[in-house]
């Protein structure tokens, strides 16, 4: 008996997340029979809240077989060796830390910044700063790029900052090329079956598609599973405050850091995202603490656009995510499915993730819906496990100059694995056994926890450290600089 064909995928919505899982698809299933469409509307605008990533991305364009040289310079893409942020603690020498993505270099720094603030949450005064630890930080700080010299194998890990329009239609036009199909129409109805499954998108004009799966690429409309199968929407409002940004770009920066930069303002944070032709800036802020008004004010005086004519571009956030993911025979994607802050860059993640893990799960089955359920819980584990490291840049923070951050730090809106995670840190319990027992699907490893607790400085008082007792040995942070510093003459500008 054969295997059954893949099924004809039908996408409604394009922008990264609909092409990107087209592609992806496509990939996996275009040789074999199956079929994807992309419905795609021309006059719903793109959002493109974010213009950063994770490693995932890079992952993806591998995987695809597409070449960095031709990708980014189509999408004025630049590299991100991590994430600097500024200004979310008031403790003396913790006002910037920077989160970097894990490489392989680390492995042989990690263990001494993880020992040393093991001492420094027991209120030993010892040098815990992440800045200071690791390879991509250095390299960040002096401006160089992910790319040794031939001599040197070990690259960082890293990902990109990008045009979102332009990473769209470059997406568009690498999967038309290889057969999936476009059609440039705007979807009035969802037509179900008699069973309730979806049967076809009836589009102005009178034309129909059907298709045997739909991924709903709808953004925040999520005109599929929410509109047509009612599928319930859980919102983080009570865990995340932030519900509004506000956008505007400046002109390109010749000289940059591969990096973004996260910096705190009066109620949220914004963003600054050098590309090859611009600079991104945004301001995600609570509505409940901030008007419009003012929020534009203050970043328009944070980037120095005070007086300039420069429109600024207003967005509204739905920050949460579907009960389900995969309902009947509905797939959600991208904004439709859910949306976490930006503020680690894990849209372009999950849609990657859900692409690929759905495929796996879906042809597992016999392209059936024999291992819906599991994918569900796995996607809405990543889904919490991502915001709860999100909540934990709040609720963590060490500023106390406005009532957002006040509010933030008093929040007790939190999951009992992020409770048990800040246990863990102020207990002097193990980090990396904590991230395991509390997370079926860790979105981040145990060094990224220590970055964020040790980048705010979150031990004892200054008052309250003293010397390190005879006996204790901190790491040799004199020998782990000097390995980074030969470990950066590798790297070019």
């Amino acid at each position: 008996m054969s295997a059954p064909s893949p099924p004809h995928v039908v996408v409604l919505g394009g922008g990264s997340a609909g092409w990107i899982t087209a592609c992806l698809l496509h990939h996996r299933w275009g040789e074999r029979g199956g079929k994807v469409t992309v419905v795609e509307s021309p006059d719903i605008g793109i959002i493109g809240v974010g213009e950063g990533s994770t490693p995932q991305l890079k992952a993806m364009f591998d995987h695809l077989g597409i070449a960095e040289a031709d990708w980014m310079a189509a999408c004025d893409a630049t590299y991100k060796l991590g994430i600097r942020f500024t200004g979310w603690s008031e403790r003396e020498g913790y006002g910037s830390y920077f989160h970097p993505f894990p490489g392989p270099v680390d492995l042989h720094t990690e263990p001494g910044f993880v020992q040393n603030c093991s001492l420094a949450r027991r209120g030993f005064d010892v040098p815990a700063l992440p800045d200071d630890w690791f390879l991509a930080a250095r390299l960040a700080a002096e401006g160089k790029g992910p790319h040794p010299d031939d001599s040197f194998p070990f690259a960082p890990s890293y990902g990109y900052h990008f045009d979102a329009y332009k990473l769209g239609a470059f997406l568009r036009d690498w999967a038309t090329s290889r057969g999936v199909d476009h059609r440039p129409l705007k979807v009035s109805e969802v037509e179900l079956s008699g069973e309730g499954d979806l049967a076809a998108l009836l589009c102005d004009g009178g034309e129909r598609v059907e298709g045997d799966l739909f991924v709903d690429c709808s953004g925040f409309r999520a005109m599929i599973a929410q509109g047509a199968l009612g599928e319930p929407f859980l919102p983080f409002a009570e865990n995340l405050f932030a519900d509004r940004a506000v956008v505007m770009p400046t002109p390109r920066v010749a000289h940059f850091r591969p990096q973004t930069e996260a910096v705190a303002m009066s109620a949220g944070w914004r963003w600054h995202i050098p590309l090859t032709t611009r600079t991104g800036n945004g301001y995600v802020y609570s509505s409940k603490y901030i008007s419009d008004e003012d929020a534009e004010a203050e970043l328009r005086a944070a980037i120095g656009m005070e007086g300039e004519g420069q429109p600024a571009r207003f967005l509204q956030m739905k920050v949460g995510r579907l009960e389900k993911s995969w309902s009947r025979n509905c797939l959600a994607a991208g904004l439709a499915q859910g949306f976490i802050e930006p503020l680690e860059a894990t849209a372009l993640h999950i849609v990657i993730a859900t692409a690929l893990e759905f495929a796996e799960a879906h042809e597992q089955g016999g392209f059936t819906s024999q291992h819906r359920d599991t994918f569900n819980r796995n996607i809405a584990a990543r889904y919490e496990s991502i915001r709860d490291y999100i909540v934990a840049h709040y609720r963590m923070n060490q500023r106390s100059d406005s009532a957002f951050w006040r509010d933030n730090a008093a929040n007790h809106a939190l999951s009992d694995q992020l409770k048990a995670m800040m246990t863990a840190w102020f207990t002097h319990q193990d980090m990396a056994a904590a991230n395991r027992q509390n997370y079926a699907v860790p979105a981040y490893a145990p060094m990224s926890w220590h970055c964020l607790f040790a980048g705010y400085g979150t031990f004892p008082p200054p008052e309250k450290m003293q010397p390190l007792p005879p006996g204790a040995k901190p790491a040799d942070l004199g020998k782990v600089s000097a390995m980074l510093d030969a470990c950066a003459r590798n790297f070019a500008a």
